[in-house]
């Protein structure tokens, strides 16, 4: 049961960055898409570290020491989402959201099957199987059908 309340949890996350790429294309059109793309980033900024606050203040941040002790490599997942996002803001207005999404999950399924089956950055090992191929190839059907 836990495992399918993490999956109803992970296509709730999915639904969100959908909305993010509605939000991000109009605000691009308006603003210019770095402009667009800089902004979402200052309010997560801002949101992050009234968070933060919040954590010292009731003594649940117990973590920054140890993160400083973290390969570097590992601090560079920020610059991913910076690079997703642009991707968002301009691609959304010329293909559309649906589009854009899909497109999207097809990269990401492409990576992580390539990530699982090398076990890179550390990750478990999962060989690639059929089922997993044929889920991509449906995913690359899905881009081209609904493109």
């Amino acid at each position: 049961m836990k495992q399918v309340g993490m999956l109803l949890f992970v296509v709730l996350g999915g639904m969100a960055l959908a909305l993010e790429a509605a939000f991000l294309g109009p605000l691009g059109e308006s603003i210019g898409r770095l402009s667009a793309t800089l902004s979402i980033f200052l309010i997560g900024v801002i949101v992050f570290s009234l968070a933060m606050i919040v954590l010292i203040l009731v003594g649940k941040c117990n973590y920054l020491p140890t993160l400083s002790k973290q390969p570097r490599w590992l601090l560079t997942g920020g610059l991913v989402g910076f690079i997703y996002t642009i991707v968002l803001t301009i691609t959304t207005p010329l293909v559309g959201v649906g589009t854009t999404m899909v497109g999207i999950l097809c990269g990401q399924i492409t990576a992580s099957l390539a990530i699982d089956h090398f076990g890179i950055l550390g990750s478990e090992r999962r060989a690639i199987d059929i089922y997993r191929v044929m889920a991509l190839v449906l995913i690359l059907i899905a881009l081209w059908l609904i493109y």
